[in-house]
């Protein structure tokens, strides 16, 4: 039997390369979308060597918003799951002082996610079925003022997928929120991580790709978060803001 297509938003980043390559390995048709995707050409080849499953390469940009609807039209075939990877940190001291870079970082964490997500929804509500996966970050969970940009976008877009799963519940369409938590990628490379904090790519595709097939709504990549941002979150206002974390 033959697995339906899925897609993936953001594919050239390093969690984007590995959510392709896990859903490849069992067996669906992958659509890599990202801005300059003929840079994955080796990507595609390496994929149907080894999983034999066709793989499409699409070039998308997820700021590029009035794009999305013609984007989504041209997909050679509408996907059976759509996983958004889409992200940018950028640095919190240059986001202070410069009010372009911030807003790169807040449209690239939330405006353009949201925005794809959305054109993809309506297909799919249409369509009647579905699965949209959105990863955001348990840097939303609180403003810190080591990254209150970020995760202000993250924020604003764990809401969006909240808000999303609500109206789809009832029309045939999943919508799974994912927060790894840290990861090693080029995005957190030079950053000092604890190692247990930490997953690697290919663990969030696992992650992901579990999520999927249990239709799962919200899911921490490692477990210890879900404890980390309870605690967190519990802390008093007048106590937090004198904290340095």
């Amino acid at each position: 039997m033959t697995k339906p297509p899925v897609l993936i938003l953001g594919a050239r980043s390093d969690i984007g390369k590995a959510v392709a390559h896990k859903f490849a390995s069992l067996g669906h048709p992958v659509q890599m979308a990202a801005r300059n995707a003929t840079a994955l050409e080796a990507d595609k080849t390496d994929m149907e060597l080894r999983h034999g499953v066709p793989v499409t390469l699409h070039e998308f940009d997820a700021l590029a918003t009035d794009t999305h609807e013609a984007f989504a039209g041209a997909l050679p075939q509408l996907p059976q799951i759509a996983i958004c990877v889409v992200g940018l940190m950028g640095q919190q001291t240059e986001n202070e002082g410069d009010i372009e870079a911030a807003t790169r970082v807040m449209r690239s964490n939330y405006e353009g996610p949201a925005s794809i997500l959305a054109v993809l929804a309506n297909r799919f509500e249409e369509r009647g079925n579905g699965t949209l996966v959105g990863i955001s970050s348990v840097a939303g969970e609180r403003g810190r003022a080591t990254n209150y940009v970020y995760g202000s976008a993250k924020a604003g877009f764990t809401a969006f997928l909240s808000g999303l799963r609500n109206r789809l519940s009832k029309r045939g369409v999943n919508v799974v929120t994912v927060l790894p938590g840290f990861v090693a990628t080029q995005m957190t490379d030079g950053m000092e991580l604890p190692a247990k904090l930490t997953a690697e790519p290919g663990e969030v595709a696992d992650a992901i790709a579990r999520a999927v097939e249990r239709k799962k709504d919200l899911i921490y990549v490692r477990r210890i978060w879900r404890v980390i941002m309870l605690i967190i979150r519990s802390i008093p206002e007048r106590i937090f803001k004198r904290m340095e974390i």
